[in-house]
């Protein structure tokens, strides 16, 4: 019986050594391996859900501890299958020369290309299917940032890096401009160590954040974050907090752009990652001009259509509040009337904004 089981211990070992050796053929810079225990995480998930730090995204509370017990989102489960894949876009703006630019709207460095959901999905898919090709037919879900899944402590479990006190996964060979995807199998694969903290006493990411919304080491407000504001909040933004979205239209990237373990990242050389046409800095003054049906040509496959066309009129109007010019007055008095109330309650705010300042 020993014997039996040395055999088969090894025969997992091998499996999974070739499930990373794949991944990576596959464009996966880092495959790791864990148990879907993750009781250390969940009193965590719990209190900030419990503190309403979630804001609006009701579907984090609704889903509650299905994130933190795998086996009630996908029963079977034994072993979880984590990936990374870097997403940085090669030839990009410098982003402080960006966020310098008034004119211009910043939108985070991973929506530039094409929606990573997509590209994530089939990657994974991919991976599953030749384990099966391998093994035979196995039960499986794959998950690219697409159900309530506890990616960010599954990542550190699998080696894949550690969660920074801004609360993103870094690192030690990549830094944090990546996304995570997962396979959540009944196979009982050889689990990875669980990386580290790296972080030390470094606070540049809090210090960094330009609404505050890193309250405290690893602990992030929500309601505060850029990110948030600009695409989960359906509704209108605190007008205490517009003044300090400068010109980010889609997201954040500020905590990471001083991160110093990013002085290990490396542009992606993944073709679906590259920026698309006229996103990397767009004119600002532009994009209010657009119609509903120019927002959904122009975000054609890409993250950004996501938020929809009021969202990102009501993001484009408030950065453009937040200039000192007259173009800018001028652009947002053509649009004072829109039909949509919440684009036209930020309008206004916008010209009220550039004629005090």
């Amino acid at each position: 019986m020993a014997g039996y089981l040395a055999v088969m211990e090894r025969n997992w070992k091998l499996l999974t050594e070739d499930i990373k050796a794949h991944g990576h053929k596959l464009g996966f810079q880092q495959v790791g391996i864990s148990s879907p225990n993750l009781q250390d995480a969940e009193p965590h998930l719990l209190k900030w859900l419990a503190d309403g730090y979630h804001g609006e995204m009701e579907y984090m509370a609704r889903h509650g501890v299905r994130r933190s017990r795998p086996k009630e989102l996908f029963n079977g489960t034994i072993s979880i299958i984590s990936t990374r894949i870097d997403y940085y876009p090669p030839q990009s703006t410098n982003p402080q020369i960006l966020l310098a630019d008034s004119t211009r709207g910043y939108i985070s460095r991973y929506a530039l290309g094409r929606d990573y959901h997509k590209v994530l999905r089939s990657r994974l898919k991919k991976l599953a299917q030749w384990i099966t090709e391998q093994i035979g037919e196995f039960r499986y879900r794959v998950f690219s940032d697409s159900a309530p899944v506890l990616e960010k402590p599954l990542a550190v479990q699998a080696g894949l890096g550690w969660i920074g006190k801004h609360t993103n996964l870094i690192s030690r060979f990549s830094g944090s401009w990546f996304f995570l995807g997962e396979i959540y199998t009944e196979l009982p694969l050889l689990p990875d160590s669980a990386e580290l903290s790296h972080c030390g006493n470094c606070t540049r990411c809090i210090r960094a954040c330009p609404s505050g919304a890193i309250i405290a080491p690893y602990i992030l407000d929500a309601r505060r974050c850029i990110a948030y504001l600009t695409i989960e909040l359906p509704s209108s933004i605190p007008v205490e907090l517009r003044r300090l979205i400068g010109n980010r239209i889609y997201g954040c990237d500020d905590c990471q752009l001083v991160c110093p373990w990013n002085r290990f990242a490396r542009p992606t050389n993944e073709p679906d990652f590259a920026i698309r046409s006229g996103w990397d800095a767009p004119l600002l003054a532009s994009l209010l001009d657009w119609s509903e049906k120019d927002f959904s040509e122009h975000t054609t496959g890409m993250v950004i259509r996501r938020i929809g066309y009021e969202r990102f009129l009501r993001n484009v109007a408030v950065a453009l509040g937040n200039t000192l010019s007259e173009t800018a007055i001028r652009v947002l008095s053509k649009h004072k009337n829109h039909s949509s109330q919440l684009v036209r309650e930020h309008i206004h705010w916008a010209i009220n904004a550039n004629k005090i300042r």
